[in-house]
């Protein structure tokens, strides 16, 4: 595979190394079987070097590109998760953190009963019923959800 394509198919999968450069292990500056690219390679051959080398946790966080504080957060998460516990986490919120049940089912009601509203307004009669500030595209997308199921 194609170094190119290769770290495209890493940022996909959000295992890109953001900063490859501050990798300085001599593993990684000589041998291009270890690719300072691979976000998750760099972290376990990190693990690894602390756990059957017995290199010193300052030394494998300088050389690996990594804070000491990174490096106990990334070594509890592999302790917990294996090789998966090394996977970055997708970034954003979870779940619709705003729009629960009962404010989804107001909305409806708001535009069953009074026929066609804008989202901005919507998210304006939200705010003074719920004191809760939400963005129109939010609501559209909660009620097209519905629409769906």
């Amino acid at each position: 595979m194609e170094l190119k394509e290769k770290n495209q198919r890493l940022k996909e999968q959000y295992c890109l190394n953001s900063k490859p450069d501050k990798t300085k292990d001599k593993l990684f500056l000589k041998d291009d079987f270890f690719d300072p690219n691979d976000l998750i390679q760099v972290k376990y051959e990190m693990l690894r070097r602390v756990k059957r080398e017995g290199l010193s946790v300052n030394k494998a966080s300088d050389n690996f590109g990594f804070s000491r504080v990174a490096f106990y957060h990334i070594k509890k998460n592999f302790d917990k998760d294996g090789l998966c516990g090394l996977m970055p986490k997708k970034r954003g919120p979870r779940t619709k953190h705003k729009m629960g049940e009962e404010i989804v089912e107001f909305c409806r009601k708001e535009l069953e009963t009074k026929g066609s509203l804008s989202f901005s307004t919507l998210a304006n009669l939200v705010h003074k019923k719920f004191g809760i500030k939400v963005h129109p595209r939010s609501i559209r997308r909660a009620l097209e959800g519905i629409k769906k199921n």
